[in-house]
């Protein structure tokens, strides 16, 4: 009787045994489960902030509208013209940490002849992060540099003076304040100016 009881509590001691064997087996499992899948969930976040945050890319500067302010333009012998134009010029930055850029100037050139007719000064500032910095500039543009023998005249004539104007804006994106990366924001406009109106249109960047 007493050998039985023995065996009895033996066999209870071994279940009892493989039970918590079992039980710390599954523990372990989950361990490594839970370890697994924060390793990817890391390995997730580290890729999106790769392709997000640290991923940097060129600003886009571009002109968004042009008044107008004063217009002269003579159809005389040689053809002539002297415009006097306000241009709300914008640097959209898309990246995660601000834009630094260096004084530039916006080029305009007579689209007949792709002569220089005048240039607009671009203090140098800041576009913040994920935000768009709008500018203010003046510009006169006159017609002394523009051949004879161009087509001015017949422009004048028609009503339409067609003008492109181009620059490059460099600077620097900075994240956290430890990267510092140089980038650059090219613009290239065509533009009409509407002689009769005074009104500049189908401003077109690229």
């Amino acid at each position: 009787m007493a050998e039985q009881s023995y065996q009895q509590r033996k066999t209870e001691m071994e279940s009892a045994a493989e039970v918590s064997k079992e039980l710390k087996r599954k523990k372990r499992m989950k361990l490594l489960v839970y370890a697994l899948a924060f390793a990817i969930f890391q390995t997730i976040v580290i890729l999106v902030f790769s392709l997000t945050v640290m991923r940097i890319k060129n600003p886009k500067f571009r002109v968004l509208s042009i008044t107008v302010e004063d217009l002269q333009a003579v159809t005389t012998n040689p053809p002539y013209f002297n415009i006097k134009l306000n241009a709300q010029v914008a640097v959209k930055n898309t990246n995660f940490g601000h834009f630094k850029f260096q004084n530039t100037t916006i080029s305009f050139d007579y689209g007949g002849a792709g002569v220089g007719v005048g240039d607009a000064l671009v203090a140098r500032g800041r576009s913040k992060a994920r935000s768009t910095k709008k500018i203010n500039v003046n510009v006169e543009l006159n017609s002394n540099n523009i051949p004879n023998n161009s087509s001015l005249q017949r422009e004048i004539e028609s009503g339409y003076l067609a003008l492109t104007c181009h620059s490059k804006l460099s600077g620097k994106v900075q994240l956290m304040k430890l990267i510092k990366k140089k980038k650059s924001a090219e613009m290239r406009c065509a533009m009409l100016v509407n002689l009769l109106t005074k009104a500049v249109q189908d401003i077109k960047c690229q």
